[in-house]
């Protein structure tokens, strides 16, 4: 058994992590742009990256990196995504860090993430001049938080202590970006855990990847993945003890509740919605379901316009390929039946209270398949005017 509870501090907030945020001048209004973690004693570290063919220059230098490698390290900038820039961009990230172990000899393997405009080299020498305003004794998590952001409307960061059955205990701290180009393919983000759990190397990738199964990837605000989508994770081991159930547990929450406030911060997004696929003859097939419902463009502006249009549902369960028949299919917006097993529930009064059902914030449409055990959660929101006119001018 064992016991968890939210507490301040978010990626600073385990033993021995250190953040801050600062302006380089790259956002143009003074708003802090680069971001640094940093810990005091070496860290194992583990990642899940984009599934985008070109991949952004930040993760092609951390794959040159040996596979086990430590870090102490890791620099964030925002306005610029590094990504198709050739081996010019590489080069830079190096250039960037090695200036960086210039100016502070005990940071050892940095690592580099970037977001922002893809196909601009990088802006190295503002970023370099920015480090004379690091401190690496300061935990403001909040500014670290806020200079990873691009179109995002919030800043996303959490952190929980959880407490073994022994009375041990360890802290999880992360924080991420994410609005648009988001994806049910490792969602459009860059996401950074930090913990002082003791977490054997052996066990981090597969915690990472059982994780991401159910919260980064299966979120979608557009449809688009990108080319620096990251998952980070670093362990530095201070508090001795650990435990693989409980520390899978917590990692689940704390990623569940940023990837859906990815959702809820999608651009121009007004509704955050659970769909929720049950009944398909397999999990992969529930799957294909829930993520073709939570990336559908008919589906997504009817939600946007509160219109029940549940023909939009059943086309788009039907288009996914899985296994299903209009006979054993059921459809709920929240516990609104407007469709069952070949009848329509959709005189004046259901569809009132199922387009209520659409007016609310949060809410969930379920899909009986009828043809199996198996169940999938995906994630979406509503799609309107905002979000184009945010990705019209998006490099203004």
């Amino acid at each position: 058994m064992f016991s968890f509870f939210p507490i301040h501090g978010g990626i600073a907030a385990a033993e021995g992590f250190y953040c801050d945020g600062v302006s380089a001048g790259l956002k143009g209004n003074g708003k802090p742009d680069i971001a640094f973690i940093y810990a005091d004693s070496l860290c194992e570290v583990e990642a899940l990256f984009t599934q985008n063919k070109f991949c952004a220059a930040p993760i092609l230098h951390f794959q040159e990196y040996d596979k086990n490698f430590k870090t102490n390290f890791v620099l964030v900038n925002s306005k610029n995504a590094n990504a198709l820039t050739g081996d010019e961009g590489v080069a830079n990230v190096k250039e960037v860090l090695g200036n960086l172990q210039h100016q502070f000899p005990e940071i050892y393997n940095p690592i580099m993430s970037s977001t922002g405009v893809i196909g601009v080299q990088l802006p190295k020498e503002k970023i370099i001049e920015s480090f004379k305003k690091f401190d690496l004794a300061k935990k403001e998590d909040s500014c670290a938080a806020e200079a990873i952001m691009t179109t995002d409307r919030f800043s996303k960061s959490i952190a929980f202590e959880v407490v073994l059955e022994d009375k041990t205990s360890f802290r999880i701290g992360a924080m991420c970006k994410g609005a648009g180009m988001i994806n049910p393919s490792l969602a459009t983000m860059l996401c950074f855990i930090t913990t002082d759990a003791q977490i054997p190397k052996s066990d981090m990738k597969e915690l990472l990847q059982t994780a991401a199964e159910t919260t980064f990837n299966a979120i979608s605000v557009d449809g688009d993945t990108s080319t620096n989508d990251t998952i980070l994770l670093l362990s530095n081991g201070k508090s001795g003890t650990y435990d693989k159930e409980a520390f899978l547990f917590v990692l689940e929450k704390i990623m569940h509740k940023l990837a859906t406030d990815i959702v809820r911060d999608g651009e121009g997004a007004t509704k955050l919605v659970a769909f929720e696929v049950k009944g398909a003859k397999s999990k992969e097939e529930a799957q294909r379901a829930a993520k073709a419902l939570s990336q559908s463009l008919l589906v997504k502006t009817a939600l946007f316009g509160c219109d029940p249009n549940w023909g939009r549902i059943a086309s788009t369960i039907g288009a996914s390929g899985i296994l299903c028949d209009s006979k054993t299919l059921e459809i709920y917006f929240d516990e609104v039946c407007v469709y069952k097993k070949g009848f329509i529930y959709f005189d004046s009064q259901n569809e009132q209270k199922a387009a209520e059902v659409l007016k609310k914030d949060s809410f969930k449409i379920t899909c009986e398949i009828g043809q199996g055990m198996e169940s999938f959660v995906a994630y979406g929101c509503d799609l309107g005017h905002e979000y184009v006119k945010i990705n019209a001018d998006y490099r203004s």
